[in-house]
């Protein structure tokens, strides 16, 4: 059978990306298309002047929208924004002092202010061809136009055309951001131009090529660490919308099939161009080549990808269906498991996270995206982005404004989906599910209550982003941090910019940290990168981003199994790259670095409660040390209660609202937030006697500046709430068994207690050391272990060879489910051994082999180049 295009991307993406783009490399080159194919997928070969017009004419509903689109009711708050944009901007024109072309733009040495500047010019292009009765006064104002056609020049002569005087700064703004706001404006005021300023549009398009120095001769280079994923689609999109406005085919379709490759599922044994950014198999995202980056340039990505779909709609390059099928993949697999009741998660937002814009604007970006896409789906697919939209808005706890759309036309849609009964409101995964995100070291668990998130890192994927001023105290993000995300809740008010403002960066959620003050790079270095040509440190250099922008871990395993909606993950903790770089004798001596602590951990993730195990706990370099359990942030107003029992029946001693150390055992805390109507409780497990938690409840007030250079100077006044064990200078290693348990009563919490939590409760601390962690819930028959050393391991019915992560589920009829994942990426093969009666598969995933053994079953998983993936097997008992 002959698969189609379209089955083809979905499953053999590499492969079927080189199949589609032979053609327009071939139309590129001024070729016939190879085989005898024509020019498109679709069936007829294009006529570039008909395809360039299509390309321009979608471009402008894309951006101004239409006569129709803009007609409808819904559009007024979207029209009125440009028109007085465009008229803010005419403003700042009229204003503009010496070296400037907008007022309070200063030129010549910020290359931001001049990237602003031709965004600026955009923007008062725009309100001249937007249509429609309740368009802008400026539509169609030649004179309007022609100032910002002579802006351009201005910009051009003075400068932007001498590239001499060019490429200061982020080389962001020199290849991607100046080129897209130009690039629109040429498409807006193509005929102007070509009246008014006939030569001015080749003359950019030369200093454009000239800027695109990470490329190759002037276009993209597919070897460049620049030009991948988000970047790429940046620039491709730029160079079509530029070919189209000149004329040149060959620029549109080069830049077409480079796109393409973004499309591609990263296969990280056999990269292409050597390239590790882009979408995995698991629904992970990285950018940077280590960053887990799904809520920054992930959606750039797929806001760009969409873009493209629409662009290229009714063109001779490619049928745009090829490509609807992989982006709904990145939505289900990729957006939606980190999307929670309207919030893009933290875990994915690189140093985004530091910046004032909500993690509820973030989800909008994907909105529209998934609106524009699912007018391009159909049948089922189209019914389930629908849904989803409308699921989105019902869940979410800020009100989407539509008129944050860059697309007059996305906002009239994205009224017809709210108002189509065909769609009911669904989300494109279940209320119960666990995503082991792995390819990213991330981790999602979610219930109809809750969501929890987990920030891990390793050797493949950095402990954290920081760059240009962003993220300044982002040392511990990738260390285990947590985020609890409870339903019900408005997010602002328990993470976003103000959680990393309130929240000292050593008490994150989840963080075990040295105790000890670190400066941030403008402080260490008095600029926002490590400066030191000599040494290959430039703003932009390899050894900029390895060291200073995005460290990776040393520590190889991290990761972990899902058997179903439940989920077991390891983390060893290591120190970064640039700690064991400059101990080697690798950096220059000004060069700061940083030691880690030291912890073994896991998180067995259920359906009320999180098991959180850590052992080793302590610091190589004898210094104090604090795990912080849980960090949570209220508003000052609200009425913030900890509560609590001893091991030995007797109250939490800090009273209702109080703080301090326990004086002996606890069995369980409950912290509430009346304000908020939410509530989390801490059950502890089997630890040792002296990890004895200490509760803090404290007013800070701090600068949201204090964590972006480039915030607002705001005070940010927050009771930050934090549940820790604190070990002094010198202690001796110790380990942590505690399990959180989102929603909690105090009713729930006392059914956990009895001693060393053997009590009424379902949990049972198996085993918590370095080399083993396990935990049994009773409950729900099941035994989760992760195991870090080589050797054999045993806990309970398991025994597990060598470093693992393992998940056991028996059902009442007796069938046993099995879950097997390699957290270190590295094994070729891992073998558990079940002890008790001989047990027969059922059903396997391809490479688990099951074969009988004296005094049990053995169950063989071959991991290598798995990357993380859980294999699983269906066992039952062998009959007599």
């Amino acid at each position: 059978m002959q698969l189609s295009r379209r089955t083809l991307l979905t499953m053999l993406p590499a492969s079927a990306l080189l199949a589609v783009a032979a053609p327009l490399h071939a139309r590129a080159a001024g070729r016939p298309a190879p085989g005898g194919a024509d020019d498109r997928a679709g069936g007829r070969a294009g006529e570039p002047a008909t395809d360039h017009a299509a390309i321009l004419a979608n471009a402008l509903a894309i951006f101004a929208g239409t006569a129709e689109s803009n007609a409808r009711p819904e559009l007024g708050a979207k029209l009125a924004a440009i028109a007085s944009t465009a008229r803010t901007r005419l403003t700042a024109l009229d204003g503009a002092g010496p070296g400037e072309l907008f007022k309070g733009l200063p030129l010549g040495t910020s290359d931001a202010n001049l990237n602003t500047s031709y965004l600026h010019l955009y923007e008062i292009a725009l309100a001249t061809r937007t249509p429609g009765p309740g368009a802008s006064d400026l539509r169609d104002d030649v004179s309007v136009q022609r100032r910002v056609i002579d802006g351009l020049t201005w910009l051009h002569d003075t400068y932007y055309g001498d590239q001499s005087k060019g490429y200061y700064g982020n080389w962001f703004n020199w290849e991607i951001g100046i080129s897209t706001s130009v690039s629109k404006t040429l498409v807006l005021l193509k005929d102007e131009l070509a009246a008014y300023r006939p030569g001015l549009a080749a003359t950019y398009l030369a200093s454009m090529d000239a800027y695109l120095r990470n490329g190759e001769d002037g276009d993209v280079d597919l070897d460049s660490r620049f030009h991948t994923g988000a970047n790429l689609a940046d620039i491709t999109t730029n160079r079509i919308l530029q070919g189209a406005v000149t004329g040149d085919d060959a620029r549109v379709s080069k830049a077409v099939a480079d796109q393409l490759t973004v499309y591609a599922t990263v296969d990280p044994y056999r990269p292409k161009h050597g390239v590790t950014d882009g979408f995995y198999a698991d629904g992970s995202f990285i950018q940077h080549d280590s960053v887990a980056y799904t809520g920054s340039y992930g959606k750039v990505l797929l806001t760009r990808a969409v873009q493209t779909v629409k662009i290229l709609e009714s063109t001779g390059y490619i049928d745009t269906a090829d490509l609807v099928a992989v982006v709904q993949g990145w939505v289900a697999d990729g957006f939606a498991p980190l999307v929670f009741e309207g919030w893009m998660m933290e875990v994915v937002k690189g140093r985004g996270v530091s910046r004032t814009a909500t993690g509820y604007t973030d989800v909008a970006v994907v909105v529209e995206a998934v609106v524009d896409l699912s007018g391009h789906a159909t049948g089922t697919d189209a019914t389930a982005l629908k849904g989803y939209l409308k699921f989105v808005r019902q869940t979410s706890k800020a009100a989407l404004d539509p008129a944050v759309f860059v697309s007059p036309v996305s906002v009239a849609r994205y009224a017809d989906i709210l108002a189509d009964p065909s769609a009911p409101a669904r989300d494109l995964g279940e209320a119960e599910s666990h995503t082991a995100f792995n390819a990213m070291d991330k981790t999602v668990h979610r219930r109809p209550g809750y969501a929890f998130a987990l920030a891990r890192s390793s050797d493949r994927i950095s402990k954290y982003e920081y760059m240009s001023g962003e993220n300044l105290m982002p040392w511990f993000q990738g260390d285990g941090a947590h985020y609890l995300y409870l339903a019900g809740q408005d997010q602002t008010l328990a993470f976003g910019v103000d959680y990393y403002t309130a929240v000292s960066p050593y008490r994150l959620a989840g963080v075990t940290a040295p105790v000890e003050t670190r400066r941030t790079v403008p402080e260490l270095y008095g600029t926002a990168w490590y400066d030191n040509p000599e040494h290959g440190f430039t703003s932009s250099s390899e050894s900029q981003n390895t060291y200073v922008y995005f460290p990776r871990g040393t520590n190889t395993l991290s990761g972990g199994a899902r058997l179903g909606t439940y989920g077991a993950v390891g983390l060893v903790l290591g120190d970064d790259v640039a700690y064991a770089a400059k101990q080697a004798g690798e950096l220059p001596e000004d060069f700061v670095v940083h030691r880690n602590a030291s912890a073994t951990k896991s998180w067995f993730m259920f359906d009320e409660e999180i098991v959180v195990l850590a052992a080793g706990v302590g610091d190589p370099a004898g210094r104090a040390v604090t795990t912080t359990l849980d960090t949570r942030i209220a508003a000052p107003s609200d009425t913030v209660t900890v509560t609590g029992r001893l091991r030995d029946g007797a109250p939490w001693p800090g009273g209702a609202g109080g703080g301090g150390t326990a004086p002996g055992p606890v069995s369980w805390l409950r912290y509430a937030d009346a304000g908020q109507g939410v509530s989390v409780g801490y059950v502890f497990l089997d630890g040792d006697r002296e990890a004895l938690p200490t509760v803090a409840l404290d007013t800070v007030t701090r600068s949201r500046r204090l964590v972006r250079t480039s915030n607002p100077d705001t005070p940010v006044t927050k009771r930050v709430f934090s549940l820790s064990v604190d070990q002094p200078a010198g202690a001796r290693r110790l380990s942590t068994a505690h399990a959180l348990v989102p929603n909690a009563t105090e009713g729930q919490l006392k059914a956990y207690g009895g001693r060393r939590g053997h009590g009424r409760g379902p949990l049972s601390v198996v085993a918590n050391t370095t080399r083993l962690q396990a935990v049994e819930h009773r409950g729900l028959s099941l035994l989760a272990a992760n195991t870090f050393t080589p050797g054999t391991h045993r806990a309970g019915r398991l025994s597990i060879e060598g470093a693992a992560s393992v998940l056991l589920r028996t059902a009442p009829d007796g069938t046993v489910s099995i879950a097997v994942s390699d957290p270190t990426m590295e094994r070729r093969s891992v073998s558990v051994t079940l002890r008790g009666r001989p047990l027969r598969a059922v059903s396997s995933d391809d490479g688990v082999r099951v074969r009988r053994v004296l005094g049990g079953t053995r169950i063989d998983v071959d991991t290598h180049q798995a990357h993380g993936r859980s294999l699983t097997a269906r066992l039952r008992r062998v009959l007599s």
